[in-house]
C-alpha cells in the first residue's frame, strides 16, 4: 500500500483540540496533507476560504448534495452542513501523501465506513465536559445558547468513541501532539 492510499481521520466534540492536534502533525510530517471540508456556517473571522474550510451558502452546499458531489455530508446543526467534497480527495489523491481529516464526530464514523483498512480514525476528547465548556468559553466565538448546544451535542459524541480505532485524551497540547505523531507514524509505516 502506498501513501495515497491511506487516510487518517480526527474527530472530536468542538473544543477538543482536534485541530492544533492536526496542525501540529502537518507542521512536523511532510507525508501528510489536508483535506479542506465544505461547510454552510458563517466563516469566522480567523479563517479563509480554501484554507480552513471551502464555505458555501446554504443553496450551493443542497445542490453540491443533490449532484452528489460528497463522499459524506451531515446537517451538524440547524442549516449547518458540512461534507468531504469527492473533487477534494481526488486532488489530493495525485499529491502521493496521506490525507488528514478533521472532521465532526459522525463524518469521522461515515469516512471510517467509507475507507475501511485503508483508514486510521482517531476520537480526540477533552479530560473532561467542564474543560471542554472552558475552553469553548475562551474561545469568546459562542454564545449563551450556542454554548450550550455544542456541550449537550459534545455529551453525545463522547458515546461514539468506542467506534474510532483510537481515543485521544488531549489533557496538555504538547503531550498529546507528541502521543498524536506516534500513533500517525505507526499507521503511516505499517
Amino acid at each position: 500500500m502506498n501513501f495515497k492510499e491511506k487516510v487518517i481521520i480526527f474527530s472530536a466534540p468542538s473544543g477538543a483540540g482536534k485541530t492544533t492536534i492536526v496542525k501540529h502533525l502537518l507542521s512536523v510530517n511532510t507525508k501528510l496533507v489536508f483535506s479542506i471540508s465544505a461547510c454552510s456556517r458563517a466563516k469566522r473571522l480567523t479563517e479563509v476560504d480554501g484554507i480552513d474550510y471551502h464555505f458555501f451558502s446554504i443553496e450551493d452546499f443542497k445542490n453540491k448534495i443533490t449532484s452528489q458531489a460528497f463522499i459524506e455530508w451531515e446537517e451538524v446543526y440547524k442549516d449547518n452542513f458540512y461534507g468531504t467534497l469527492k473533487s477534494e480527495v481526488e486532488r489530493l489523491w495525485k499529491e502521493d501523501k496521506v490525507i488528514v481529516f478533521d472532521v465532526d464526530v459522525i463524518g469521522g464514523i461515515n469516512l471510517k465506513k467509507y475507507f475501511g483498512t485503508k483508514a486510521l480514525s482517531i476520537f480526540v476528547k477533552a479530560p473532561s465536559v467542564e474543560e471542554l465548556e472552558r475552553r469553548l468559553r475562551n474561545r469568546k466565538t459562542e454564545t449563551e445558547t450556542t454554548l450550550h448546544n455544542r456541550i449537550k451535542k459534545a455529551t453525545k459524541e463522547i458515546s461514539y468513541a468506542k467506534e474510532f480505532d483510537r481515543v485521544l485524551v488531549n489533557d496538555i497540547s504538547e503531550i498529546s501532539c507528541k502521543e498524536a505523531e506516534t500513533i500517525v507514524n505507526s499507521f503511516i509505516e505499517n
